[in-house]
């Protein structure tokens, strides 16, 4: 080889070594990883555009060169032109910035399931046993991903990796699992017409994440709503507190004539004949002791719960709630009251403007009771769009002045109130005490007593949230309460909707019905790590079903008649320019 064929070489080999410098540093930025193979890459650069330079300068006198000048600021050029590629894909896999410009935001994550990745209390790992990994079901995962570092997601060969499939007890491919530590869970099983649904995920997440199990009960014998799947049944809604980890049990008061210890959450829905006296007691009771209570109440119904909801400040009207600003929207009439304004509070913080409608709704009258808070969660539209209606009777709801009410209206109302912190000395029993011990029996047997939470105004004795504190006599009332012995104040939680339609099968999914009822659950069971916000929304369906004479009239004016027309504008249009 003669001296001329040596140094082209020379110079080929030159080029070579930055060249591979910049692909071993794309190949980590991008990957993350400083494994061999980046390094290898850098290092044979490197040694190779060492060697030229060395080569270059031994030969000639290179560095003075006007050539090597600008073959050297060329390459400075290079190298910071690859160099700032690799700065914008690292910035670009680090921070992304997207618009999802879909009417459902189908391509982003609802709320609850940002909240509910973002604190994982433990790394979380989605494991997808199927050979196609299709690209929305993978969009959905890279979703989640982005959350958080502690979630995970692989697509799984079954074939490949039979022991692993045998581990998860797969039966075909498709199946989707949820795996956290020890704890293993199906999520779904994904195929050509069903794609991984985040209402499922976010769903089993919470439930493999959240170690407590919440019971609630829910009240029947009065014509309540039935809970398994029916007419006007709320079946759905039963569904939904399992998917947030709740269990559910119905509870007869008139045969236990006492709400059981371990539950979270008494649900009265919709009761159509009024309560016992005694099972209003044990409700009262169950409040008394730190309970929380969900009360939906239909108009035109008297569920005898005027004593309990007067502690409260609450009265039930017994007009109808009329809108008639959602008549055209929703269809059910001026009836169905349709909800865009939401209280401040945490059941429903990130509803928005959102819509959500109550058939056949009361409205509700809320009057201050110290130690007691409330927030109105939900309000009509101001006068003329709404008002209640006294007259049930007319086929023709119009206002009257005299009777009726101007709105807003307030249809549901969300409580707390703190419970005494009750010392040893104060929870001696009394000497005859009552089958069923609650406030309201200790204050008709004991006339000399305090007055009862019921009449709050007239008591000259401290408001619920500052009885708590030592008292140098303790009252008789206070010495008979039912509350467990306990140093530390609890907290009774209630919620009242004039209404329970909202929540029955059908008009459950519908809007942000179902989250109403969910999120006054959640709320009302005084879990605090449980997200509240809107639940996944499943994708619209936006599919066209034709009848046969439809099609045909489709298909013959696609390859008729639009041609036809065409045509003819053409020859118009050759006719003109003749």
């Amino acid at each position: 080889m003669n001296i001329v064929a040596k140094k082209k070489l020379w110079k080929y080999l030159f080029w070579l070594g930055p060249f591979l410098i910049a692909v071993g540093l794309t190949v980590g930025l991008v990957s993350e990883q400083w494994g061999l193979i980046p390094l290898a890459f850098m290092i044979t650069g490197i040694v190779i555009s060492g060697l030229g330079i060395i080569w270059q300068s031994y030969e000639t006198n290179w560095w003075k060169r006007r050539s090597t000048q600008a073959g050297t600021n060329a390459l400075v050029a290079t190298l910071a032109v690859l160099a700032i590629l690799g700065l914008i894909n690292f910035l670009g896999t680090r921070y992304h910035l997207r618009a999802d410009l879909t009417e459902s935001q189908l391509f982003t994550l609802a709320p609850q399931s940002r909240q509910l990745v973002s604190v994982l209390p433990q790394p979380v790992k989605v494991w997808v046993f199927d050979i196609n990994q299709n690209p929305q079901d993978r969009e959905l995962l890279e979703n989640y991903q982005r959350q958080s570092s502690k979630f995970k997601y692989e697509y799984i060969d079954p074939q490949a990796r039979p022991g692993l499939a045998e581990k998860f007890g797969v039966k075909d491919y498709g199946e989707v699992y949820l795996e956290s530590g020890d704890k293993r869970q199906l999520v779904q099983t994904v195929n050509q017409n069903e794609r991984l649904s985040e209402i499922r995920l976010t769903s089993r997440l919470q439930q493999l994440t959240n170690s407590t199990t919440a019971k609630v009960y829910l009240l029947q014998g009065h014509g309540e709503r039935q809970l398994s799947p029916g007419k006007d049944a709320i079946s759905q809604a039963i569904q939904g507190l399992g998917d947030k980890s709740f269990t559910t049990s119905p509870l007869n008061l008139g045969e236990t004539s006492k709400v059981p210890q371990d539950a979270t959450v008494v649900i009265v829905a919709g009761p159509k004949r009024g309560l016992f006296e005694g099972e209003v007691k044990a409700l009262q009771e169950y409040l008394n002791r730190g309970g929380n209570l969900l009360l939906m109440i239909d108009p035109n119904t008297d569920p005898k719960l005027n004593s309990l909801l007067q502690e409260w400040g609450v009265r039930l009207d017994n007009r109808l709630a009329v809108d008639v600003s959602g008549e055209s929207v929703v269809g059910l009439g001026p009836a169905a009251p349709l909800v865009t304004e939401y209280g401040q509070h945490p059941i429903t913080k990130d509803f928005g403007n959102g819509n959500s409608f109550y058939p056949i709704a009361r409205p509700l009258e809320i009057t201050s009771v110290p130690g007691v808070q409330a927030t109105p969660l939900l309000r009509t539209k101001p006068y003329p769009k709404s008002w209640a209606e006294s007259d049930l009777q007319s086929e023709k709801l119009e206002f009257n002045a005299d009777k009726d009410l101007k709105g807003p209206l307030t249809l549901g109302v969300a409580l707390t109130r703190k419970q005494p912190a009750k010392s040893a000395s104060t929870l001696q029993p009394a000497p005859t005490p009552s089958p069923l011990p609650s406030p309201i029996t200790q204050n008709k047997t004991s006339p000399t007593s305090s007055p009862s939470r019921k009449t709050p105004q007239a008591s000259p004795l401290p408001s619920p949230t500052t009885q708590g504190k030592a008292t140098p006599t303790p009252t008789p009332a206070a010495t008979a309460s039912p509350t467990p012995s306990s140093q530390t104040a609890t907290e009774s939680r209630l919620v009242v909707l004039g209404n329970s339609n909202f929540a029955t099968d059908g008009l459950f999914q519908q809007q942000l019905n179902g989250d109403v009822f969910l999120n006054s659950v959640t709320w009302l069971s005084q879990q605090d790590q449980q997200p509240l916000s809107i639940r996944p929304k499943e994708p619209k369906n936006r599919r066209i079903t034709l009848t046969t004479t439809q099609g045909n009239l489709l298909i013959l004016s696609s390859l008729l008649i639009l041609p036809l027309i065409g045509f003819a504008i053409a020859l118009i249009i050759w006719w003109k320019r003749r």
